[in-house]
């Protein structure tokens, strides 16, 4: 969805947790570390940023690559995994990209950018209850971090990296590893880009510009290993990727929002999401996408479907009270509507290491369809209004 936890937590990388490290010098640690050639990030002036006004002229593979001209960009992978025994896992691979100002710095030095990436890395073990985490972040400078479709896609950050095996980058390459986990999964596109929206424009409120590009690869088939703590378990499943670029912010009575990529077995896939308001309301203007087992996609309005919360769930990390549990009910336009039942795979799927407090995790789906996905819930350890 939005996914804009990625401004808050990269403002406060560089400007208020990492300020010892922005003014070090040289001899401060790694090349990545050494952030002192890197610019003050911008919070407010957005001033010489492009924004989303009206629908975009995709261009695939061009458009898996970089936005600079946007101010935040994010790749998003995620998906539910299991061994021929069928031991289930989840995993989040996501990199964030935030630029500081809307040209690069007028220097001949490699390490000066106003380019900022972060990523975070994620494995939910369903059968342990156990849920790992890790993050980074670097300059998008001297190939520590970066984006490009030249020879082929490629997003990365150090040694984390997707990487693209064709020139139309229909077949990915995942590789990531902290302390504990390690991943390399291989994706296959089985359908074509999903755009949000209109045609791509997703509005986050009724202000123009304060909206986002938006696309959806909505089934992956995925396969490879995975790694807990020396044990290697080889995995198949599938895997959901969103492509999102903006310069927008939430709307000012923004508490949070709820987002759900479902994957049904019957090869559909549905996307829907709320962006709650501090006074108890929805945002109307942001609805969902309900993508057919050929691809064909069916735009959904707040008002075509309901998310109710079913159970809640208390983090004995921070003390916040999240759902647990929702019935979501589509009107899909037809006479068969959808009422799914959505239930976490492990309670305890919360980020904590960042910046900004989020749960995102994966799900199990029954109702009228079953299947598996993702849901990602934030404003629920503190609000988001404010912070963009």
């Amino acid at each position: 969805m939005i996914r804009l936890v990625v401004v808050a937590l990269l403002v406060a990388v560089a400007v208020l947790g990492g300020y010892a490290v922005l003014n070090s010098g040289p001899e401060s640690g790694t090349p990545a570390a050494r952030a002192d050639l890197l610019l003050p990030i911008s919070v407010g002036d957005l001033s010489g940023f492009r924004r989303a006004v009206e629908p975009y002229d995709w261009r695939f593979p061009d458009d898996h690559g970089p936005h600079p001209e946007f101010q935040t960009e994010w790749w998003y992978y995620t998906g539910n995994l299991v061994t021929n025994t069928g031991r289930h896992f989840g995993y989040q691979f996501t990199v964030f990209r935030r630029a500081a100002t809307p040209e690069p710095p007028a220097s001949d030095s490699e390490w000066r950018t106003n380019q900022l990436y972060m990523a975070h890395f994620t494995i939910t073990d369903v059968e342990d209850g156990r849920f790992y985490q890790a993050q980074r972040f670097s300059r998008g400078a001297a190939g520590l971090a970066g984006a490009t479709v030249n020879p082929h896609y490629r997003v990365w950050l150090e040694d984390w990296e997707v990487t693209a095996l064709d020139d139309q980058a229909l077949r990915t390459v995942i590789a990531a590893a902290s302390s504990e986990t390690q991943i390399r999964l291989e994706l296959e596109q089985l359908k074509p880009p999903a755009l949000q929206g209109d045609r791509g424009l997703s509005p986050k409120s009724d202000a123009a510009g304060n909206a986002s590009y938006y696309y959806s690869l909505s089934r992956l088939a995925t396969q490879g290993t995975l790694i807990i703590r020396d044990e290697t378990f080889t995995v198949s499943g599938t895997s959901w990727m969103d492509h999102e670029f903006s310069t927008s912010a939430l709307p000012a009575g923004a508490q949070g929002w709820d987002w759900f990529g479902l994957q049904l077995d019957d090869q559909r896939e549905l996307m829907v999401g709320q962006i709650r308001l501090v006074d108890g309301g929805i945002e109307p203007v942001f609805g969902g996408l309900l993508i057919e087992p050929d691809g064909s996609t069916h735009p959904l309005a707040s008002s075509d479907f309901s998310i109710e919360p079913t159970g809640t769930w208390t983090s004995p990390h921070t003390g916040a009270t999240y759902p647990a549990g929702w019935t979501i009910a589509v009107d899909t336009g037809t006479e068969s509507p959808l009422m799914l039942v959505v239930t976490p795979l492990v309670p305890d799927q919360e980020l904590i290491e960042g910046a900004i407090v989020y749960w995102e995790g994966a799900v199990r789906i029954t109702g009228d369809a079953s299947g598996y996905g993702y849901a990602e819930l934030t404003g629920y350890e503190s609000a988001m209004r404010q912070r963009f």
